[in-house]
């Protein structure tokens, strides 16, 4: 057999090994990535949304679904915005990021995250991440800024552009919580904002403290794949009272409540969630203790059937955190993961639906003249990465 044959070999039993353990464990032919699902009460939340003609950015609705957000949170205030995207764009601007300030941010994350940054005015910087959790590295960053950064007026300048450095934004990546304690104390050290990105993280704690309630200001999203579903949906999280009426009002383009005058007084953003969306909220955040459950349940089951892999490695929560567990993941050994293309057609093909994680930021048309360190874990880490199905329906 020449080298190429067997080359083929190792993609295909890689491959299959795959099916497999998802066939087993899922018991189905055609798997979809991670489903919405809606019941009886979903309608009938949404239907009685509709017959209150309060459909938009005012109603009933909203208000309960920030109070169950806050109460699963413990997050003081909730502002619950159109989607993930405009909570990080609000919050960059409540929190203060100024036009031209660089926000450090990894590179393995969803556009959105840099998106928010440059709607800002601002640059994103991207900074490494840490296998262990798939969040920013601590030790590798502290030494970035050691290196690169000084100084000046309690502020912090990158040495190489000349601008200030104003905030740390960490994601929480696939809803895994990441070493935010550690990435907090660098942050007062170098008078950044921290701001997290924790869009996958609804129901996911560290130190049995909720994800994106760490910082000054995090966020979650609700759009069509994550844990539950508003359709389209965010929120922003902060217990500081000004901060969230600060935003509270730019989401409704900074208008002064009057009976019949439309009073503006600054540039304001059309960001409030509509009530037709809360509503949907509200019915499917009931079901968010029985969705963790079950997609506990999926991973036990998953890490069965892979944690004898010789080709890769089922991943599993970073200690002292439980997560969500929003989307299962393996991850290739790097002798193989030139086979990681071959076997994501392969296992699209036979109707498991499977993906890669998104597009290294530093590396899109867009952002690739933006500021960066060494990211050699990050590109290793994105050309091994594959996400499973993952939904609780599965179990």
């Amino acid at each position: 057999m020449v080298f190429g044959d067997l080359k083929l070999l190792v993609k295909e039993k890689i491959a299959k090994e795959i099916e497999r353990g998802i066939l087993k464990v899922t018991k189905q032919k055609i798997v979809s990535l991670h489903e919405p699902s809606f019941d009886k009460n979903d309608l009938e939340n949404v239907a009685d949304c509709i017959k209150s003609t309060y459909v938009s950015s005012f109603g009933k609705y909203i208000l309960n679904f920030e109070k169950k957000i806050s109460k699963i949170t413990k997050s003081k205030y909730v502002v619950c915005t159109t989607n993930g995207t405009s909570a990080l764009h609000l919050a960059l601007v409540v929190a203060g990021v100024k036009e031209n300030d660089e926000v450090l941010i990894p590179s393995l994350t969803f556009v959105a995250t840099s998106n928010a940054i440059k709607y800002a005015a601002a640059i994103p910087h991207f900074v490494e991440v840490e296998t262990s959790n798939l969040g920013i590295d601590p030790v590798k960053l502290e030494q970035y800024l050691k290196e690169n950064t000084f100084k000046k007026k309690h502020k912090t300048i990158n040495k190489n552009t000349g601008n200030i450095i104003s905030a740390l934004m960490p994601v929480h990546l696939f809803g895994h919580p990441s070493r935010i304690i550690e990435l907090k104390k660098i942050a007062k050290k170098y008078n950044l904002i921290l701001i997290e990105d924790a869009a996958e993280g609804l129901g996911s704690f560290l130190n049995s403290k909720h994800i994106g309630t760490f910082s000054k200001m995090g966020i979650l999203s609700f759009n069509g794949n994550k844990i539950i579903t508003t359709g389209g949906g965010g929120a922003i999280l902060t217990n500081n009272k000004k901060l969230a009426l600060k935003a509270r009002y730019l989401s409704t383009t900074a208008k002064k409540n009057h009976s019949y005058k439309f009073i503006h007084t600054e540039l304001g953003f059309n960001y409030r969630m509509p009530n037709i969306n809360a509503a949907l909220g509200c019915s499917q955040i009931k079901k968010l203790d029985n969705y963790l459950k079950r997609k506990r349940l999926l991973t036990k089951k998953y890490f069965t059937v892979f944690k004898d892999s010789k080709y890769f490695e089922f991943y599993i929560e970073p200690k002292n955190s439980k997560s969500n567990y929003w989307f299962q993941t393996i991850i290739l050994k790097r002798k193989y993961k030139s086979h990681k293309n071959y076997i994501l057609k392969y296992l699209n093909k036979k109707g498991i639906s499977c993906r890669s994680a998104w597009s290294t930021l530093h590396k899109l048309s867009f952002c690739k003249n933006l500021p960066r360190m060494n990211l050699s874990v990050t590109e290793d880490l994105h050309d091994r990465i594959i996400n499973i199905p993952s939904s609780p329906n599965l179990v």
